[in-house]
C-alpha cells in the first residue's frame, strides 16, 4: 500500500509539472503574471509533509486496505517513516517543488498490489478527510485529485 500510495503521488506528480510548466511557459509568453506553483499554494514542502503524514497514518489503519493480503505484506516491508518520506517527496515533485522524487514508476509500484476500485474509492475517501482535516482549498484539492486521478489505470487492476 505504501508504495502503491508513492506510486500513485509520483504518477500525480508527474503530470502536475508538465502541466504547471506549460500553463507558465504560455502565461510568460502571453506577458501575464504567473500563477504560484501548487506546491507553493500548498505551502511548500513542511505543510505537504504534515499532510503526507496524517495521510499515512490513515491508509495504515484503513480496513478496506488491510485486508488485502499483498498491501498487507507491502506495507510491512518498509518502515512507515521511508513511505512518509518518499511520498512526501513525490508530492512535492510533482506540485512544483524542488524535491526530486526517484523511486519506481506507479505502475511497477503496484503491479503485484492487486489493487481494486474499492481499495482505490478508500484510498481517495482518506486522502479527502485527510486535505479536508488540513483546510486544503477545493481549487487546490481538485489539482490534487486531478493528479492522483492520472495514475489510476497504473494502479487499479484487480478485476
Amino acid at each position: 500500500m505504501k508504495r502503491t500510495v508513492i506510486c500513485c503521488l509520483i504518477g500525480l506528480v508527474s503530470v502536475s509539472l508538465m502541466v504547471t510548466a506549460a500553463d507558465t511557459a504560455r502565461a510568460q509568453a502571453a506577458g501575464k503574471p504567473t500563477e504560484k506553483s501548487l506546491y507553493e499554494r500548498l505551502g511548500g514542502v513542511d505543510a505537504i509533509a504534515t499532510v503526507v503524514d496524517d495521510f499515512i497514518e490513515r491508509l495504515l489503519v484503513n480496513d478496506i486496505l488491510n485486508a488485502n493480503p499483498a498491501i498487507k505484506a507491502s506495507r510491512d516491508s518498509r518502515p512507515k517513516a521511508g513511505l512518509k518520506y518518499h511520498v512526501t517527496a513525490l508530492v512535492c515533485s510533482v506540485t512544483g517543488g524542488p524535491e526530486q522524487y526517484t523511486g519506481r514508476s506507479m505502475k511497477d509500484s503496484h503491479k503485484h498490489l492487486n489493487i481494486s476500485e474499492a481499495e482505490w474509492q478508500a484510498m481517495a475517501a482518506d486522502f479527502k478527510t485527510t486535505l479536508d482535516k488540513f483546510k486544503v482549498p477545493q481549487k487546490e484539492q481538485d489539482e490534487l485529485f486531478a493528479i492522483v486521478g492520472t495514475t489510476k489505470a497504473d494502479i487499479v487492476t484487480a478485476k
